[in-house]
């Protein structure tokens, strides 16, 4: 396929899912809009925000760049079927997932009282990070490998399609769980 061709292919396949994409940020938004309310009760909510959102992205692109990688070298096979390749990276992805999001919250709570501002107690900001962490983590793995195998049998380059799922997965689930994080630390607190 000469390069003019394998551009336009790779348009095709793109414009689509970044459409969708977009859909995706701008529901966060709205999602963001509601979440404001909770900036009162938990001081330096917004801090971690953009953080916890990025390490989505950070992980599960690691993920889908696995995924993609190893159905294009034929070693991961586009079903959900045991595979050690693929539970390891999941798991791997998973336990990161968790992890960055505790740490998101133990930093940004030390960075906020280190710069005198005004900061939502230790236990929260975590406990915070935890629930949205876990919860976004499993719909992360879950929606990557459903999304990448689909499109992989529909004929689509794993490669165009692991920046746009992860970002719009990320963004709509990490801010509807973060959401629902504040929330239920409010009820438990």
């Amino acid at each position: 396929m000469d390069p003019r061709q394998e551009m336009w292919r790779i348009y095709r396949e793109s414009l689509p899912i970044l459409i969708i994409a977009l859909g995706g940020g701008l529901f966060a938004g709205l999602v963001l809009e509601e979440l404001l309310d909770s900036v009162a009760r938990f001081p330096g909510l917004l801090v971690m925000v953009p953080v916890f959102l990025a390490t989505r992205g950070n992980v599960y692109g690691a993920l889908g760049g696995r995924i993609s990688s190893g159905l294009h070298q034929g070693l991961i096979k586009p079903k959900l079927e045991w595979n050690d390749r693929l539970v390891n990276a999941v798991i791997a992805s998973f336990i990161n997932g968790i992890g960055i999001s505790i740490v998101i919250g133990v930093i940004s709570w030390g960075a906020l009282e280190i710069l005198g501002r005004e900061a939502a107690a230790l236990y929260e900001f975590v406990g915070i990070m935890l629930i949205a962490g876990v919860l976004t983590s499993v719909v992360m793995i879950i929606g990557l490998l459903v999304l990448i195998f689909a499109g992989y049998r529909l004929g689509y380059d794993p490669d165009n399609l692991v920046g746009p799922i992860v970002t719009t997965l990320g963004d709509i689930f990490g801010m509807l769980f973060l959401l629902l994080a504040v929330f239920t630390i409010e009820v438990i607190v």
